[in-house]
C-alpha cells in the first residue's frame, strides 16, 4: 500500500464536530496558551506569520524534543493554521520536505496561506483524517503532532498510520493530552472534546497504544499538569462553540473535577530498523 485514502473513512460524529468546531475557531478565537507558554522560543517565533502564531491550538512544542535534521522528511498530524510546518521546513532545509495533514478546509486554507507569507517552499499541506493518512509507506524521517491526537475518534489507528509512514529507523516527538481518572459523565460533554480534554486517554493507555502498534524506545519525556484556571483557559478558548444551552454550573463542575488530572505530555520513539 503506497498511500491511505481518508475518503475510504466511514462518517463519525466526533471528527465531524471537531472539523466544525476548529473550522470556526480558526476564524473567531485565539488559542488559550501563548507560543511562549506553548514553548516557543523567541527565536523559533522570528519571521514565523502572526496568523500561524495567533493560531497555535497546541498544548507543546513538538519540535523542541526532536532531532529533526536537514535533508529530511517531516510529517505533522493535524497541522492547524501551520506553525509546527514553517519550524520544521526552516530545520530540514531545502533539501528537506514537510508534509502538513489536516481534515477541516478552513484551517488547510489558512495553513498554505501562512507557509506562503512566510516564504515556505518546501512544505505542503494535504487533505486527510490522522487515521488514515494520504503519505506513503516508509517514507518519512519524522512524525510530528500537537495535541491532535487527543482529538481522534480512533487512535489506535492513528499509532498504527504513524508506524506506516516511518521508515525504519524513523522517529516521531508528540505533544498531546492526557487524563487520568476522567469522569464518566465529561466524556459526553462536546466543549471538553474540542478542547483536546474529552477524549484524551491516560498516559499508560497512550504509550502502550504507540508500543502496540509497533513502535520502539517509547517514553514520556515531559509533563506538566494543568490547574483548574488552565483547564478553564483551555475550555473559554473554544467558547464560541459552547452549546447555548449547557448550564455554566456543569462546565464549571468539569473544570473542577478535572484539576490536576489533565496534564500535557511529550512523548518520543522510534520505528524499529
Amino acid at each position: 500500500m503506497n498511500r491511505n485514502d481518508s475518503k475510504n473513512l466511514p462518517p463519525d460524529p466526533i471528527r465531524a464536530q471537531v472539523a466544525q468546531a476548529y473550522g470556526t475557531l480558526v476564524e473567531r478565537a485565539a488559542p488559550a496558551l501563548s507560543p511562549s507558554a506553548l514553548g516557543y522560543t523567541p527565536e523559533q517565533m522570528l519571521d514565523v506569520p502572526r496568523d500561524a502564531a495567533d493560531h497555535a491550538f497546541g498544548c507543546g512544542n513538538p519540535l523542541a524534543f526532536s532531532e529533526v535534521q536537514q535533508g529530511q522528511v517531516v510529517v505533522d498530524l493535524g497541522c492547524g493554521a501551520g506553525i509546527d510546518l514553517i519550524l520544521a521546513a526552516r530545520k530540514v532545509g531545502p533539501s528537506g520536505r514537510v508534509i502538513g495533514v489536516d481534515m477541516t478546509p478552513e484551517m488547510i486554507v489558512r495553513a498554505r496561506q501562512n507557509l506562503e507569507h512566510a516564504g515556505v517552499q518546501n512544505a505542503e499541506v494535504r487533505e486527510g483524517y490522522i487515521e488514515s493518512l494520504p503519505v506513503e509507506d516508509a517514507s518519512v524521517d519524522w512524525v510530528l503532532s500537537n495535541c491532535v491526537i487527543s482529538l481522534s475518534p480512533d487512535k489506535p489507528k492513528v499509532f498504527a498510520e504513524i508506524a506506516r509512514v516511518l521508515r525504519p529507523g524513523g522517529r516521531f516527538s508528540i505533544s498531546d493530552l492526557v487524563v487520568s481518572e476522567m469522569p464518566p459523565w465529561l466524556r459526553d460533554l462536546p466543549v471538553l472534546h474540542n478542547a483536546c480534554i474529552g477524549g484524551a486517554i491516560d498516559e499508560e493507555a497512550y504509550v502502550e497504544g504507540l508500543r502496540c502498534a509497533g513502535l520502539s524506545e517509547v517514553r514520556v519525556v515531559s509533563r506538566q499538569a494543568y490547574d483548574a484556571e488552565q483547564i478553564a483557559a483551555l475550555v473559554a478558548s473554544g467558547e464560541v462553540i459552547v452549546p447555548k444551552d449547557l448550564p455554566e454550573a456543569i462546565v464549571r463542575a468539569g473544570v473542577e473535577a478535572l484539576a490536576g488530572k489533565v496534564q500535557s505530555i511529550k512523548v518520543v520513539g522510534v520505528k524499529a530498523g
